[in-house]
């Protein structure tokens, strides 16, 4: 035979979730954006078309809407790891599963003082509005014995006003680019980080608390650190993660550098003192590194995060 099958996995993607849990009056809501990739003794589907060992994508899909009923929506990555230890579980010829979830938050609507008695409602506990900030990220691999788990978030802009320069850089004849000692600091942010739990007789981490305070030190990080680069800046950022949260030894991040230009005013007789900008959504600069906890490897891929 001429050629051979190489890495191959199937599954059901992009299931959309949404979970409401009823605590009385007070509901909850947990929306995700489920993709299921399944590998292992597949050979036999691909060369001949035997089905003999394939579990349809179908299933995959309503596996994912059971289990939201049956096991509730604790964490992204709680649920994740329920749906890879099953489907490699329940399954012989599934070797290994990868479960990649995307979360979109929601945030209760604050009411009126009246509580909206007017419209005949005593409280409004049920209400949300999509929060317009992060999509929150996770992805669960397991093969039946360790796990690795990437969470992170994507989309999440940033911008420090000043306490930002750039200047000293290397210069050719091509150079343009004037030297800047106060200037606007942008990024969306598109982050990474992997967990050091791998095995069932590991304490798991509180993944809704790690996430909160690993969002919490990044931004801190952002705000706090005098930038003489975006690359200092990003260093930065993930050291802060690692020094502060225990169960995370690798975090990478892709930040876009969403350029703001002075513009020229004194055509109009104007100064512009550091006031008014254009913001160029593109072309734009694409800084990109993984931070590691001393002694650890590198297990992010570094096309995760990036175009």
């Amino acid at each position: 035979m001429p050629t051979i099958l190489g890495q191959n996995q199937y599954g059901k993607a992009e299931n959309r979730v949404v979970k409401i849990t009823r605590d009385g009056a007070t509901h909850h809501i947990k929306d995700l954006n489920v993709s299921v990739a399944l590998s292992g003794d597949m050979d036999e589907v691909h060369y001949s078309g035997s089905n003999a060992n394939v579990l349809p994508t179908d299933t995959t899909k309503n596996t994912v809407y059971a289990f939201a009923k049956e096991y509730g929506i604790e964490s992204a990555e709680q649920f994740g790891i329920h749906l890879a230890r099953h489907f490699v579980t329940s399954q012989e010829p599934i070797h290994r599963a990868r479960i990649r979830i995307e979360e979109y938050g929601w945030e209760r609507i604050e009411t009126s003082d009246a509580n909206s008695r007017f419209i005949g409602a005593d409280e409004v506990k049920h209400s949300f509005v999509r929060r317009g900030q992060e999509t929150r990220l996770t992805q669960i691999t397991y093969d039946g014995e360790r796990w690795e788990v990437i969470s992170g978030l994507k989309d999440l802009v940033v911008m420090n006003s000043t306490n930002s320069e750039f200047w000293g850089y290397v210069k050719d004849k091509y150079t343009t680019l004037q030297e800047a000692y106060d200037r606007i600091l942008a990024t969306e942010v598109s982050g990474r980080w992997r967990f050091n739990w791998t095995d069932d007789e590991q304490k798991m981490p509180h993944w809704e608390k790690s996430y909160e305070q690993t969002k919490k030190h990044m931004l801190q990080a952002f705000a706090e650190t005098y930038s003489l680069s975006l690359q200092q800046t990003l260093y930065q950022m993930g050291a802060r993660i690692i020094n502060n949260r225990g169960e995370i030894d690798e975090v990478r991040f892709s930040l876009p550098n969403k350029h703001h230009f002075l513009v020229d005013l004194e055509p109009f007789g104007l100064k512009n003192d550091n006031e008014v900008y254009f913001a160029a959504d593109r072309p734009y600069g694409l800084i990109e590194a993984t931070i590691l906890r001393d002694g650890c490897e590198a297990r992010i891929p570094v096309d995760m995060t990036n175009l």
